[in-house]
């Protein structure tokens, strides 16, 4: 048997009457467009992209699906091929996902800000009920302006109700007062109201087409007006009631209100502070690097090569030396950092498959809003525990290049990678919960501190936070094992060879007598303000290399009996602070201006040092 793509050729006559479908992506819309024109359709992409576009008949009319998107502009090739198709529509159905009113809604509105006839299909009512809400679809459409049907495309409930009204019911909504005043100064430039709005919203296509110009100053205002209007819509027709909630619904939200929302985060992070930082860092690494690679490897490589090559040769301290390409490097690559990394990710990876994080941005919405970034930021600094440099790539989902920059501040400064965590955390565990306590305080008390004078200083304004949250549930385990697989596999990819590297400048300078040099030249802050032995220089200039192989260099210093309790805090203080790793820094250069990455790199400097100075002449 063989299954074959049932596609016929349309024929669009001109006059005829197009039924355009919008939504956004996951709504639903296919079922819709399947229902409507039946087997026979004809795909094919739309002009000048690769993007395709499907059409068909349904009576006399014909009906145009659009690919799914958040909005009409021309931000990429689905928003601009959304736009031009919408711009000729005689009718716009619009899908909308009942679950994401605040999301979807936003779509609806600037719909109807372009002055189209349209019907809302209110899609996935059956998961209303399950999640505890109560819609008034009379109130809706009567703050819409135009027909609302409640449908579950699936089991085909509400379809036939939805080709009624496709019939005689379609009409234009209720504008925005603010589109609605400023149309006026448009309409004789262009044909028709929809590109009209497109104009004061500055699509350059449209604004380029018409060979006009465009009204500047007006997007973010009406971008603005149509959000504050869609929540206001939301809040007016829905309502929760929690009759009939799953249990994992009612944990969902919860997890959302700061009264119970914040103890969950505070046992979450216990609970991830318990496996990576207790029984990760302590009980497995133990075995790995102090069995498996600090005993059986370490003691099989200096018997093999230690005759050989001595131990005062260059070739010597490079290959099998303190901070040797063939010792140090793999003991800690795969002793230290592998099972922390694989650790980490895998609590992340049950955060995210589980629906977890993205409450977690909403939860700290406020919170960051106080540091000039929404609750997305969330997202960047948890992956920051992981790598950094990752994090820092990251920022790109941020919507203003002021969020990204005051984002970057603070990953290059505050947020210890999982690396250099576990380190921290194997170092911190027998200093006992006091030491700790203090520890997190002091970061904490930086990062707020930074983030509040970044947001009084920066200019610019921040984005409001738009999310999906998808239904809380249990983590599927393949989900959780592939994830892990995979960003363990390219942290270790990326750290590897700059460990190397690391160790190769670190053993020349040591060979050299440089690394005595520096330690020298940085004695009067390490000796004299941070009260810390003369050799945590060396530390530091490692921390250069990669966070992570700084802190590594302290735990050979608490291993030898060098630092006693409050040295180590304060060593670890000014190491968690300090400037981000190579890799990083290459990183910030490319996604920031080469004057932003210089600031972040002198700025963790600066206050790396003066606040463990503060903290070492407290208790040291």
């Amino acid at each position: 048997m063989q299954c074959h793509n049932m596609t016929e050729k349309i024929d669009i006559n001109k006059d005829a009457k197009k039924i355009v479908l919008v939504g956004n992506p996951n709504v639903g819309k296919s079922v819709f467009f399947n229902a409507l024109t039946g087997a026979y359709v004809d795909v094919s992409n739309f002009p000048g992209t690769t993007v395709d576009i499907s059409s068909g008949r349904y009576k006399d009319m014909v009906v145009m699906d659009t690919p799914g998107v958040y909005g009409v502009s021309s931000f990429n090739d689905e928003e601009r091929v959304a736009r031009d198709v919408i711009l000729y529509a005689d009718i716009i159905l619009n899908v909308v996902d009942t679950l994401h009113l605040e999301r979807d809604l936003f779509l609806t509105q600037q719909i109807i800000d372009m002055g189209k006839p349209v019907i809302v299909a209110l899609n996935m009512m059956d998961e209303v009920k399950k999640n505890g809400l109560e819609i008034d679809i009379d109130k809706l459409s009567q703050e819409l302006g135009v027909p609302v049907i409640p449908t579950v495309a699936v089991k085909g409930e509400g379809i036939e109700k939805v080709k009624e009204a496709l019939a005689h019911c379609a009409r234009p909504g209720n504008r925005l007062p603010i589109v609605e005043e400023n149309l006026q100064t448009v309409r004789h430039m262009v044909d028709e109201d929809s590109e009209a709005l497109l104009v004061l919203e500055e699509d350059e296509n449209v604004i380029a087409r018409h060979h006009i110009s465009g009204i500047k100053g007006l997007r973010e205002q009406i971008y603005q007006a149509r959000r504050t209007r869609v929540d206001e819509i939301v809040k007016k027709v829905m309502r929760q009631t929690n009759r009939g909630a799953s249990f994992s619904v009612k944990l969902g939200r919860w997890m959302l209100s700061p009264l119970t929302g914040i103890p969950i985060l505070i046992v979450v992070l216990w609970l991830v502070y318990e496996f990576i930082g207790v029984f990760v860092a302590q009980t497995v690494v133990e075995w790995t690097e102090g069995l498996i690679m600090g005993e059986y490897y370490y003691n099989f490589i200096m018997d093999l090569l230690e005759p050989i090559l001595g131990t005062e040769s260059f070739l010597a301290q490079l290959l099998i030396g303190e901070f040797g390409i063939l010792t140090m490097t793999p003991v800690y690559v795969f002793g230290l950092l592998l099972p922390l990394v694989v650790g980490f990710y895998f609590v992340l990876s049950i955060m995210e498959d589980s629906g977890y994080l993205p409450r977690v941005a909403v939860l700290t919405d406020r919170s960051l809003n106080s540091l000039g970034l929404n609750g997305r930021a969330i997202i960047p600094i948890i992956l920051g525990f992981g790598c950094v440099t990752m994090a820092t790539i990251t920022t790109r989902i941020l919507g203003s290049r002021r969020e990204r920059f005051i984002a970057t501040m603070l990953l290059g400064l505050a947020i210890p990678c999982s690396a250099q965590l576990g380190v921290i955390a194997g170092l911190l565990g027998p200093l006992g919960i006091q030491m700790t306590a203090l520890y997190v305080l002091v970061i904490v008390i930086v990062f707020a501190l930074a983030g509040t004078l970044l947001n009084r200083v920066v200019p610019g304004k921040s984005t409001d936070l738009i999310i999906d949250l998808p239904l809380l549930r249990l983590p599927r385990i393949g989900n959780v094992l592939k994830k892990t697989y995979v960003k363990s596999k390219a942290f270790i990819t990326e750290a590897g060879p700059l460990f190397l590297l690391g160790a190769v400048i670190i053993s020349v300078l040591q060979y050299t007598g440089i690394l005595d040099v520096i330690a020298n030249g940085f004695a009067p802050i390490t000796e004299g303000f941070l009260k810390l032995p003369r050799e945590t220089a060396v530390a530091f200039i490692m921390g250069i290399i990669r966070r992570d192989f700084g802190a590594a260099g302290l735990n050979d210093m608490v291993s030898q009996g060098l630092l006693n309790p409050s040295q180590v805090l304060v060593a670890l203080i000014a190491i968690t602070l300090f400037v981000p790793c190579i890799a990083a820094v290459m990183v910030i250069f490319k996604e920031r201006t080469w004057k932003e990455a210089l600031l972040i790199w002198l700025g963790s400097f600066a206050i790396s040092f003066l606040t463990a100075g503060i903290v070492a002449q407290i208790i040291v």
